[in-house]
């Protein structure tokens, strides 16, 4: 199951990782995040060694949603090293997702 995070350990669990992140940020009444929510699982488990899947309530975390100007969900990041290297809004197919991870690993 893909880890929730929160606007106090967001930049916590970002900065310490020694693995690439992709953080989904999404809202519960979002369809198409719904849809994006079963590929991210898929990917959690292909890439469980080597990079976090992570996801972030935009209505429930309004401070990194801000910080990071979320407009438009699904939105995935791309972090490595405590810093954003890529990003995409809406959905992507799994080989997008995966091109984006294998560039950070």
């Amino acid at each position: 199951m893909i880890q929730e995070i929160n606007d106090e350990n967001f930049d916590k669990i970002v900065s310490e990782s020694d693995k690439p992140i992709l953080v989904d940020f999404w809202a519960p009444w979002c369809a198409p995040c719904r849809t994006l929510s079963a590929l991210l699982e898929e990917i959690l488990t292909e890439y469980h060694e080597k990079a976090l899947v992570v996801k972030l309530n935009v209505d429930n975390n309004p401070k990194i949603s801000h910080k990071y100007g979320i407009r438009s969900i699904p939105t995935m990041f791309f972090f490595k090293n405590g810093e954003k290297k890529d990003m995409h809004i809406g959905i992507a197919s799994k080989e997008e997702i995966r091109k984006k991870l294998d560039a950070l690993i």
